[in-house]
């Protein structure tokens, strides 16, 4: 399982809003990302994400992909005979 963890990699940056995002995003990684798409970034975990984004994301917060996403291992289900 994938965990989103914006909300968490912005607390530690000091980022409290949406607005202080899309600004980071447009001076850092020179991306433009509408109030709606950061809203659904910040709201719910992507079910997709453009590379474009998840690269300015990750300019904007100076962190990786590994810092944006956790990953656990999903139980494995037995098959019943």
């Amino acid at each position: 399982m994938l965990v989103w963890m914006l909300r968490e990699m912005m607390m530690e940056r000091g980022i409290r809003t949406g607005a202080a995002l899309a600004r980071l995003l447009k001076e850092k990684a020179g991306y433009e990302l509408s109030a709606p798409s950061i809203s659904a970034l910040l709201t719910g975990q992507p079910k997709q994400m453009k590379a474009e984004t998840l690269d300015a994301l990750c300019t904007a917060l100076d962190c990786t992909p590994n810092d944006l996403w956790v990953h656990t291992p999903s139980q494995v289900r037995s098959a019943s005979i």
